[in-house]
Order: C-alpha cells, then structure tokens, then sequence
C-alpha cells in the first residue's frame, strides 16, 4: 500500500500541510491549465485545507460568511465540484463531507480513504494491489466506474495506542 498521508497528525490528513500549500498548488494548476481560480474557489480551498478533519458544505458556507456577508451552500457546493473534479479536494462520501488534497493522483487511481470512527481523522493512501483487482473484477463483469474510491472506517494508529479510559 503506498502510504500519502504519512502518520497521523493533527496539522491535517490526505498528505496536506495547510492552506498556503494547498494554495500554491491550485494557483500552478489553474495557471497550468488556463483554468480560473476565483476568489469563491481559493476560499472554500483555504478553509477546507486549515481543518484536519472534513467539512460539510454548509460549514464550509458558515466559516466563510461574516458579518454583514453570507455565502450561500450552493455557491460552495459549485467552487467544491471544481476543487473536486480538478484533485485539489476529496469528496469523502460516508460523511457528505471534504478534505483537501496535497499531491497529485494519476487519471483512475484508487483512493483508500482510512476514517477514524474515534476522532473523526481521515488519512489517504492508494493501493496497487486493491486497484489490480478490483481493476479485475469490474473487466469480469463489463463495469466502467467513474471514479475508484473505497473508503474503510475504523480506528487509526493514534487511537489504538491510546490507553483505555475508564
């Protein structure tokens, strides 16, 4: 399994290092890609990459709206497409939920998102031998996925060594 979050750490998950990484990525993409990225867009990035843990929708829009100025859930929900369908973030689909991402993914990786039940972490990694498969298994039965992501939920490394409270 090829490991991009690394450990788990509290500064974040899925290999980020905070928003001005996050950031700088997406500008060199956008420009790289004569593709926009609008103030709405750099944003919901900037808070999305500031968490550790992911953010719905509708608290990405509360975060940003400040007095006197709302964002409504919509526009977020569109700057979130972008940032998804370009890989700067994840859409974590048990959750309904986002993480940024800091490094790049070749067309049709697998993603395995690990989701800690306890303390809500999210780590990535991908999975040569789960893509082989699972690449085995969809040619079997003649299915064109549209996108690979598994997601397991469990407890993370940090956790387990945890000792009991009680």
């Amino acid at each position: 399994m090829q490991d991009h979050a690394g450990t788990h750490t509290e500064a974040g998950c899925c290999g980020h290092n905070g928003p001005g990484e996050a950031l700088a990525r997406a500008e060199a993409m956008c420009r790289a890609r004569d593709l926009q990225f609008t103030r709405l867009r750099r944003d919901v990035l900037a808070v999305v990459a500031s968490q550790a843990r992911p953010l719905g929708a509708y608290d990405i829009a509360e975060r940003l709206s400040g007095s006197g100025k709302r964002v409504a859930a919509v526009s977020v929900y569109r700057a979130l497409d972008f940032l998804t369908e370009n890989g700067l973030v994840h859409r974590i689909a048990s959750r309904n939920a986002f993480v940024s991402c800091g490094h790049t993914h070749t067309d049709g990786a697998g993603l395995v998102f690990l989701i800690c039940r306890n303390c809500g972490s999210i780590d990535e990694t991908t999975s040569p031998e789960i893509e082989d498969q699972l690449g085995r298994t969809l040619a079997k039965v003649g299915f064109k996925p549209s996108s690979r992501i598994l997601e397991v939920e469990g407890e993370c490394g940090a956790c387990l060594g945890k000792p009991a409270e009680g």
